[in-house]
């Protein structure tokens, strides 16, 4: 699901010159498979078990926080996706590009949910670890320092506005990290082409229970639980 294209590109392409709401069946069979694979078999989304348990990341995140998180929000995310791709294949077996085009708000938000939680959980871990490698190399190399990343990140972060993620991705026509934010469930690379290495929820149910509408405090403790081993698996496997 990682790299997935939330919207269907060669369909809305095929709209523009058919001037049509009917699209070559071909075509759009082609960008249906390339969306519906990107899922688990049978083209169905599902929701992730978890890689720790869900006190392991206290007092960072409570089990409370986590059990909502994971079994509630992130798991509506993936109930709501399965429903848009099932009516994306309609619509889609029916070449009817204006129900295509209609979808994709759901798409977006619901295939945006899934995938950033899906790599949320993955880049937090109740060890604490630090970068190493081509990964500390590479912070060094973009921002000066892990401190002066860890500081824009932060920043950046806490200063978005409503709800969304606060991201550390990999450049990869330029090789160097950056920091980016996405607002709502917007995914980072269909975003903005950066891939993603480590991303920071701050939806207010990623949070509230334990921080109420403290933002800058969760922030700052998430620090404490971020893989950054997983992050470094990222980047190498970005080049």
């Amino acid at each position: 699901m990682t790299g997935s294209k939330l919207i269907v590109d060669k369909a809305l392409r095929a709209a523009t010159h058919l001037g049509s709401s009917k699209l070559s069946s071909e075509l759009l069979a082609k960008s249906s498979t390339a969306w519906l694979s990107s899922a688990a078999a049978g083209g169905v989304a599902k929701l992730p078990d978890l890689p720790y348990d869900y006190n392991a990341l206290e007092p960072a995140i409570s089990a409370e926080t986590m059990t909502l998180h994971h079994s509630k929000h992130h798991n509506t995310y993936v109930t709501n996706l399965n429903v848009a791709m099932e009516k994306l294949d309609a619509a889609v077996t029916a070449g009817d590009a204006s129900a295509i085009i209609g979808l994709q708000g759901a798409l977006k938000f619901n295939g945006g949910g899934h995938i950033n939680h899906t790599l949320f959980w993955e880049n937090l871990g109740p060890t604490s670890s630090t970068p190493s490698g081509s990964l500390a190399a590479a912070i060094d190399e973009s921002f000066g320092s892990f401190d002066a990343m860890k500081s824009e990140l932060s920043a950046k972060t806490i200063a978005i506005q409503g709800s969304g993620w606060g991201w550390l991705g990999v450049n990869t026509a330029t090789g160097r990290l950056e920091v980016a934010t996405c607002a709502n469930q917007d995914p980072l690379k269909a975003t903005t082409g950066l891939v993603p290495l480590v991303g920071i929820d701050v939806w207010e149910h990623a949070y509230y229970v334990d921080y109420r509408n403290v933002r800058p405090d969760y922030v700052q403790k998430i620090f404490d639980i971020i893989n950054w081993n997983v992050a470094g698996e990222r980047l190498d496997a970005a080049k």
